[in-house]
Formats: structure tokens, C-alpha cells, sequence
């Protein structure tokens, strides 16, 4: 045995001292010799993905999936290099690096930020000049021939430095022709790490399957008052006209998302705007010493007066893109809604518009659950953020870099009565019959709260609603009015009932009952109102708050080409039906047409909607069952 030939690698088992050091096998070295060396090649090129990533402008999927992919290997290796007995120095290094590597990805990964191009198209065939009220610009023309394209046309001048905080100014007269082919920036907003948002993406827009089109992030600035004209190639009369104001919570958005992009509705003989305005901090933040020094006392509404300015530059200027300054429909979706509902009763607004179309917001209650606030507590929020920033004055707050003041931690998201663009509340001003909409249209989605909640229970620890819980979760919110709510919702028989009624309560509450009391209102001023209810489910947003938009718009079509996943022929089929009723709403006041469900307009007590999902006919408000109780609670309640 002695004289036995030995295997390479095998370690001999001689007789001797037991003190002995028995030497690692050679298998394991190389073992641990090959993660190491894995993990290091890995590494370089995770980096290398992550910097090609950012240089082509790779959205947050392939990030979200090559630091996916690297971390997993690094555990993998790590877990070896912790059970294979190896130098306590290649533990450090192995895990310094991986370290480094996963911080990059977070720290410094994200698309480049560029401007958006009004059309992705490389051969642009350009519009003939056209003479605005302050200058020439031109825009470019549709693939197909068929739509006048103008992005980014100034309709104030830039809200910076002295103008921070101020109503908007007509914009300035301009030499030689503008070029009005890019998207004006984003208003200046805050944003998150790209593992964040990849998760939002993921999780929030149901968005599963990898995106790895170029999607550069759209640059941004304090300088952002630009709208958006798509008018009908070669048209000759005067078109109704839209104006689209986009959501965002008030504290983002922009007006060039694909969902809400005008081309396709332009083709049916309307003439399209979209429209950014000031948010966040720049858009409502309120105090004392602004009131003070405004001709007009008003402070807290900045992005209220920027959406009231560029409708007074469609009255001035739209005749010159073949639109009909008479006839012109507000739209609006989320906070975009929010602010419909208040222009639809702010006195600076009266003969701007004739018709607006809400969706899934409303400030037009008696006490709002978001995006209103009482005065004392807009200008309480506006002293604490003078103390953030150590400043005295306001002069030394517009000092203050716009990169600097976006980064404030009190959310300024709300409007306010300034005395001015809004005198009262809405809701009070809708009691005296003082809006001047004529006609509305409006509604929510069956699943409104879901992309709201679910992140909060998510990332609080605290778990989804269940049979256990979803009671007393209710009863922190609603007080005395829960067991009314409970009542309503009837017993669930597990924790998926019990989930889906928590968050059909939280939908109501935030959306469905505010919509709710904006149409029974405007009914009781005599109006045509039009309500719905979209139930349609896909594979991507779905009925979640904002899945409504690319269908009523006609932008899904272009979408399902793109990612034939997402949708089927029936959201096809749905989405010009919807983008039918609309643009109806918009040239006559009444969304019905030829071979289309009849739209009974909505009456007293509210009970039906039209349905806009599976199928399409109206049907009894399923959400109507919590309105007493909601209502109830609101009356009970005091505006903060």
C-alpha cells in the first residue's frame, strides 16, 4: 500500500504527528481559483454593460436585469468562497468588489438625458413656417404624411430667477424661425435611484418582460413652460381642439408621454395640444411675503396659472394651426384631472374653454384626498421650507438652485384658495353654480389605488391586507364610518376578498366618491355629464390608475405592434371604441355616434355608468355602495 501510486491531487495519509497540517486538495484550489476568477470576469462585464447601458441609452430594464443577473453570480461565488476554506484576505477583496460593482449599478446607472424628439423618425420632412402671435416657428410631418407636428413652443417666458414664483408672463416676440422639432424640458422633478424605478416598472405597471429599446430619460428645467401642437395635415377649416394636461401627482410628468400623444387623435379632424406647467415646489409652493409682493395676492397656484396662461395662448394663437379658439375641450387625467376641476370654476379661465373630460381625479368635493389643501397649511409649508434651506427672504430663496430646491422633503402637491385663480374651493364654487363647463365627461378605473398601496405595504414590512388585518386598517382611515364601509363591502371568504376590498374602499375614497360628487354637482347646474367606468384588464397596466389613457387616446394599437404581449385584438377593438366617444365629446358636446353603445348621460342619483372593458354598456356603479358612508366621513371631516 505504501508503494501505491497516488492519484494527482490526493493528499497521502501517512502515520505521524496529529498536529500534522493536512494540505486543501488541489480540486478545491482550483475550484476556488475558478469563482474568483468567474466572479472578477463577471464584474468587468457587469461594468461593461452598465457603461454601454448608459451610453445607448438602454432603459432601466437591461440595468434592472444585468445587475440582476451580476449579484446573483457574486452570491453564488460568495457562498463558495465561504464554505471552501480559502484566505481570509480573498474574502475581503471578494467582497469589497462586489460591493463596488452592485454600488455602480446603483449609484451611476440610468439612460443619458437628452432632449425628446417630436417624431422618431430619421428622414424628417419638415412643415411649412406658420406665424405665430410672437414669431415663426416650424415642426416636422408625420411618417404617414398625415399630422402637422409642433413640440416645444414657448407659451410664457422662462419662470427663473425674478420669475420664480411668479404668474406667468406673456412670452416675448423671437427672431428668424424656431425650430419646433424637440419637446421642451420636463419641469424640474425629483426622480428615483434606477433599481427603484425598474422595480416601479416591474411591479406598479405590471411590466414584466425585458424593454431594451433606446429610452433616453428627457432632460429637465426650471425652464419648462412649452406646449405641444398636432394639427391635420392640409386642413382648411377651423377643428375643435383639445388640450391635454397631464397627471403626475403635481409633483411629475411631462407633456410628451407616448400614452397621451396626439397624433393619432389629430387624424379624426381635431386639432391636439398638450401642455406643461410649473410642479412641485416651482408649481405651489405658498407664502406670505409672495402673496405680499403679487400684484394680485396670490400665491400657492403657479401651475394652476401656467395651465390658465397656455389656454390663453390657444385662444390667441390656435387659429393659426386651422383650430377653433371657440371650441376647445380640456382633458386631463390624475392630478391633470384635478387641475380640469379647477379650472372648470376658476374665474381666469371663464370662456377659455367650453367642455372638459376628467379622469380618475377630482378636486370638486367637499374635502378633497389629495392634491387640495387649506391656505394655513400651504403657507406653513412654505415657512418650513424656508428653515430647510436657512433663508430669510424669498430673494434668498430664489437663490437657492433649482437642483438644490427639487430636493426639498416636504411634497408641495397640492392647490390652494389664493384669492385668485381659485377665490373659494371648488367645491363651494360648484354649490353657487359659478363653473362654466358645459358639457363633462368623466370617470375612474375599477382598480384605482392598487399601484398606491401595493408599494406601501411592499416596503413598510407590514404585509398585504388580509383577513386579519384589513378591518382595523380600514378603521386608522375611517373612524366611526367603517363598519358602514364593512357593511357595504359584505364578509370575505378569504385573504384575496379581503385584499380587493380594503383597496376597492381606498379607490373609492380617493377616486371614485371625488368623481362621483364632481358629476352629481355639475348635474345639478344643468349640465350633460357623461360618466364611466373602465374594467379592462391586459397585461400591463390593466384597470390601475392612468390604464385608461392610451386607450382613450388611440395609442394602443402602435403599442400592442410593439409589444404584442401587452395586449390582444380585443384592447385594439376597445381602444377605438373609447377614442371614438371621445373625440365625439370633444366636436359636439356628446360622446354617442354612429355604431357606437349608446352613453345615457348620467342623472340623479348617479346610479350608472358606462362600462369600458369586456364588454361595453352601461351598467350600476359597483363602486356606488361606499358613497353614503365616504360621504358621511367627508362631512365629518376638516380641511387640512
Amino acid at each position: 500500500m505504501d508503494n501505491e501510486e497516488k492519484k494527482p491531487g490526493e493528499v497521502s495519509q501517512t502515520q505521524g504527528d496529529p498536529n500534522q497540517k493536512i494540505k486543501e486538495p488541489v480540486k478545491k484550489k482550483r475550484h476556488v481559483g475558478f469563482i474568483i476568477t468567474f466572479s472578477i470576469v463577471m464584474g468587468l462585464v457587469g461594468i461593461l454593460f452598465f457603461f454601454l447601458s448608459d451610453m445607448f441609452g438602454l432603459n432601466y430594464y437591461a440595468l434592472a436585469i444585468a445587475w440582476f443577473i451580476y449579484v446573483s453570480f457574486v452570491v453564488f461565488g460568495y457562498t463558495f468562497l465561504i464554505r471552501v476554506r480559502v484566505r481570509s484576505w480573498i474574502k475581503v477583496v471578494s467582497t469589497i468588489g462586489a460591493v463596488a460593482i452592485i454600488g455602480s449599478f446603483v449609484a451611476f446607472g440610468g439612460p443619458t438625458r437628452e432632449a425628446k424628439r417630436a417624431y422618431a423618425w430619421n428622414e424628417l420632412v419638415y412643415t411649412d413656417e406658420v406665424s405665430l402671435k410672437h414669431g415663426k416657428i416650424r415642426g416636422v410631418v408625420s411618417r404617414d404624411g398625415n399630422t402637422n407636428i409642433y413640440t416645444g413652443i414657448p407659451y410664457a417666458q422662462a419662470p427663473v430667477g425674478e420669475l420664480r414664483w411668479k404668474e406667468p408672463k406673456e412670452e416675448l416676440n423671437w427672431q428668424g424661425v424656431k425650430d419646433c422639432t424637440y419637446f421642451g424640458p420636463r419641469c424640474i422633478q425629483g426622480g428615483n435611484p434606477v433599481w427603484i424605478d425598474s422595480a416601479q416598472k416591474i411591479v406598479i405597471e405590471q411590466s414584466y418582460i425585458p424593454d431594451f429599446e433606446y429610452v433616453p430619460l428627457e432632460r429637465q428645467s426650471e425652464d419648462c413652460l412649452y406646449l405641444n401642437v398636432y394639427s391635420p395635415k392640409g386642413a382648411t377649416e377651423n377643428l375643435p381642439v383639445l388640450v391635454y394636461i397631464h397627471g403626475g401627482s403635481l409633483l411629475h410628468g411631462s407633456s410628451s408621454g407616448d400614452d397621451y400623444n396626439g397624433e393619432a387623435l389629430s387624424k379624426r379632424n381635431i386639432v391636439v395640444v398638450t401642455i406643461a406647467y410649473r410642479l412641485n415646489v416651482f408649481g405651489y409652493f405658498a407664502h406670505p411675503a409672495l402673496a405680499e409682493e403679487s400684484p394680485n395676492h396670490t400665491t400657492g397656484n403657479y401651475g394652476l396659472l401656467d395651465q390658465i396662461r397656455a389656454l390663453e395662448w390657444v385662444r390667441d394663437n390656435i387659429g393659426f394651426f386651422h383650430g377653433d379658439k371657440n371650441n376647445v375641450t380640456i382633458a386631463g387625467e390624475s392630478a391633470g384631472s384635478s387641475s380640469v376641476s379647477a379650472l372648470c370654476v376658476s374665474p381666469l379661465s371663464n370662456g377659455l374653454f367650453k367642455k372638459a373630460i376628467g379622469e380618475s381625479s377630482s378636486i370638486a368635493t367637499k374635502i378633497p384626498p389629495h392634491t387640495f389643501r387649506s391656505k394655513q397649511t400651504a403657507m406653513e409649508m412654505g415657512e418650513d421650507i424656508m428653515k430647510e434651506f436657512n433663508c430669510k427672504t424669498i430673494e434668498e430663496l430664489r437663490a437657492i438652485p433649482a437642483e438644490t430646491l427639487v430636493k426639498t422633503r416636504f411634497e408641495n402637491n397640492s392647490m390652494t384658495v389664493d384669492g385668485y385663480a381659485l377665490p373659494k374651493t371648488p367645491y363651494e364654487i360648484y354649490q353657487e353654480g359659478g363653473n362654466h363647463e358645459e358639457a363633462l365627461l368623466h370617470g375612474c378605473n375599477l382598480q384605482e389605488a392598487d399601484p398606491f398601496t401595493i408599494p406601501q405595504w411592499l416596503f413598510s414590512g407590514a404585509g398585504s391586507p388580509n383577513m386579519s388585518n384589513y378591518a382595523q386598517r380600514l378603521r386608522t382611515v375611517f373612524k366611526d364610518q367603517t363598519d358602514a364601509l364593512l357593511e357595504a363591502a359584505g364578509q370575505p371568504k378569504n385573504d384575496w376578498e379581503a385584499y380587493r376590498i380594503y383597496n376597492d374602499i381606498i379607490s373609492s375614497y380617493w377616486f371614485n366618491y371625488p368623481d362621483y360628487s364632481w358629476g352629481k354637482q355639475a348635474i345639478n347646474n344643468g349640465e350633460n355629464v357623461y360618466r364611466y367606468i373602465f374594467t379592462k384588464e391586459n397585461r400591463y397596466m390593466g384597470a390601475w390608475h392612468s390604464g385608461e389613457i392610451i386607450y382613450a387616446y388611440d395609442n394602443l394599437e402602435p403599442m400592442k405592434a410593439k409589444y404584442p404581449y401587452r395586449y390582444t385584438d380585443k384592447d385594439v377593438a376597445l381602444s377605438k371604441t373609447m377614442a371614438n366617444y371621445w373625440v365625439n365629446f370633444i366636436k359636439t358636446g356628446d360622446p354617442n355616434g354612429t355604431g357606437l353603445p349608446t352613453w345615457d348621460k348620467d342623472a340623479l342619483p348617479c346610479d350608472k355608468v358606462l362600462e369600458l372593458g369586456e364588454n361595453v354598456s352601461m351598467i350600476n356603479d359597483p363602486m356606488k355602495k361606499y358613497f353614503g358612508p365616504l360621504e358621511n366621513f367627508e362631512n365629518a371631516a376638516k380641511l387640512n
